[in-house]
């Protein structure tokens, strides 16, 4: 696990891009935070991004939320996912978790769009306070991050929608 956030990223884009946060309801205190520091970092980095937030009930409800609105004709460039789970006496948040991150792999793997994955599994609320409250390991500042980090990326590879890069590659022909 990382113990210090990573270090913004040096230039401030200019792109208008298309940024969904999906974000559970659940521990309400801890995602509310999450949801309002990764929309203050993205706002710094990328101050053009329009910036849709949905929010479900529990992290359960996250991929499905997420496959419907990667379903939609005006998809996002990039869909950041933040809910907070505390593990309890028994198996069902580690259930849950391991749930969500196979369901958020797969969706993105699936239709080719960054999912920023911060749907966090805690011990305590000592932990939930620091991951998602704090500053020095905040994930929801990480999550803007990383989004921009893949938003750059896919650019520079010419994978956003409207913006196909030509291949420069050529095929023998087999005729």
């Amino acid at each position: 696990m990382s113990t210090a956030l990573p270090p913004r990223p040096r230039h401030v884009s200019q792109s208008q891009s298309e940024i969904c946060i999906v974000a559970s309801n659940y521990n309400q205190e801890f995602t509310d935070a999450l949801v309002e520091n990764a929309c203050n970092e993205l706002k710094e980095i990328n101050p053009n991004a329009n910036i849709t937030i949905a929010r479900v009930p529990g992290a359960f409800e996250i991929p499905v939320a997420s496959a419907a609105l990667l379903a939609q004709d005006n998809k996002p460039s990039v869909l950041i996912t933040l809910g907070l789970i505390i593990r309890g006496k028994t198996q069902h948040g580690d259930l849950v978790a391991e749930s969500v991150t196979n369901s958020l792999q797969k969706l993105a793997c699936e239709t080719k769009i960054p999912v920023i994955h911060e749907v966090l599994l805690v011990d305590d609320e000592k932990q939930a306070y620091a991951r998602c409250i704090g500053s020095q390991l905040n994930r929801g500042r990480e999550a803007a991050r990383s989004a921009h980090t893949m938003l750059e990326l896919f650019s520079d590879l010419g994978l956003h929608q409207g913006n196909k890069k030509k291949s420069t590659r050529s095929y023998p022909s087999n005729a």
